[in-house]
């Protein structure tokens, strides 16, 4: 008997129908010998519906009152998904965060998990249940409810599968059904993956693959959790695994680049001719950072008569926020000005071959160049090239990568 942990996003749960579909996979599941436990979204569209709602009574919403309304359309999900298991004549329980207790950390709407006491999940199991857990949410130790962060279901799912132990998270999804090599709305030729490894994976999260959360790829690293990402339409199709970078060196072998990916919700900010001393970026970024804002890329300049100018990328919706901290800090620096682009996009490569191959960087910066497309930044990893180029080239740029390096042909 395995122990299996599925997963349905909200689009997987969008209808009634789809809803009683999911609960009829999870009796399948259940009768084909398994022990299940499942963790559920809200339907399509409701969170983006909560937060709206939020803003019209406060703009900005309270952190905390903003996490008890955007957690309860999870809690919508899960009783719906256990009554129609119970309405196909098997035994099903409905459990919250809270219930389950997922204990988190205090920072509301993108809290991170500290422990999962799971005495409740394998009570109900070991009486023949299925199991129902509303993803996304958590509560701290103060007892307050806390969110994981867009994409948390997924995280919800990959922790519950480490703390039980389980043979498999399986992640189901209606708009794709496995991890392609580009977004196949982009390149008409990108090839789905059979298996890629979490290093590769962790770095297509960063970059701005939509289809499975970073936090929960690392999880899913750490404890060594087999995830296989599944396509709800055609549930027995193989999807894509993710896995230890070993166990899938078969395939891997045969692959230098494993994904070309892009994001545009990305802006650049440059304060110019800061002074050149010990202290100013530690100064700047400390600042940025007590604001929550993540910082991607910084490249500072080679100093020119105790001056140098000081680059980073933020995500747009943190634009405005880190735009005003480098300019307040750059008026008390004396610095010459501040001056920004919200128009690019970074442009990524990423593929555990470039570990042992040499040449990628220098192949990738000839396509661009054979397009015309300027490189504005450069960041690099052990498995990952990235490329800050003006948004309007970023489409251009991932199908001409793609061809480039054969990501299309059959393996």
């Amino acid at each position: 008997m395995a122990l299996i942990v599925q997963k349905y996003g909200g689009t997987s749960l969008s209808s009634v129908e789809k809803i009683r579909w999911a609960a009829a996979h999870l009796v399948r599941t259940k009768e084909a010998g398994n022990d299940v436990v499942a963790v559920v979204s809200a339907m399509a569209g409701e969170t983006d519906r909560l937060y709206e709602m939020c803003l019209e009574v406060m703009d900005p919403p309270d952190s905390r009152e903003l996490d008890v309304i955007t957690s309860s359309g999870e809690q919508v999900s899960s009783g719906l998904i256990s009554m129609a298991v119970r309405a196909l004549g098997h035994d099903a329980v409905s459990f919250q965060g809270h219930q389950v207790r997922i204990l988190t950390d205090d920072s509301y709407s993108n809290a991170r998990i500290m422990d999962i006491d799971a005495v409740r999940i394998r009570e109900a199991m070991g009486c023949g249940k299925i199991v129902v857990v509303a993803g996304f949410q958590g509560v701290d130790s103060g007892g307050n409810i806390t969110t994981l962060g867009r994409g948390g279901s997924d995280l919800t799912a990959v922790a519950l599968a480490a703390v039980l132990g389980a043979d498999a998270c399986e992640l189901y999804k209606d708009d794709v059904d496995g991890v392609y090599t580009a977004d196949p709305e982009v390149v008409a030729g990108a090839r789905k993956l059979r298996r890629v490894s979490y290093e590769e994976m962790l770095e297509l999260s960063s970059l701005g693959s939509r289809v499975l959360q970073g936090r929960a790829v690392e999880f899913a690293k750490k404890f060594g959790v087999p995830v296989q990402i599944r396509s709800t339409i055609e549930p027995e199709r193989e999807g894509t695994w993710v896995i230890e970078e070993r166990s899938a060196m078969g395939e891997l072998e045969q692959m230098l680049i494993s994904g070309v990916t892009f994001d545009n919700n990305q802006s650049k900010i440059t304060a110019i001719k800061v002074p050149d001393r010990p202290g100013i970026a530690s100064r700047l970024f400390t600042l940025i950072s007590d604001e929550d804002i993540v910082v991607d890329m910084i490249v500072q300049n080679v100093s020119t008569e105790g001056y140098t100018d000081i680059t980073f990328t933020v995500s747009r919706t943190d634009f405005k926020k880190a735009l005003g901290i480098t300019e307040r800090v750059a008026g008390e620096l004396g610095a010459s000005g501040v001056v920004s682009d919200k128009k690019i996009a970074k442009l990524s490569i990423v593929g555990v071959g470039m570990k042992t191959h040499s040449g990628v960087a220098s192949e990738m910066f000839r396509v661009l160049a054979a397009e015309g497309i300027n490189i504005l930044m450069i960041s690099t990893s052990e498995i990952k090239i990235s490329c800050v180029v003006g948004e309007k080239y970023s489409e251009l740029a991932v199908r001409a990568l793609h061809k480039a390096f054969g990501l299309g042909e059959a393996k």
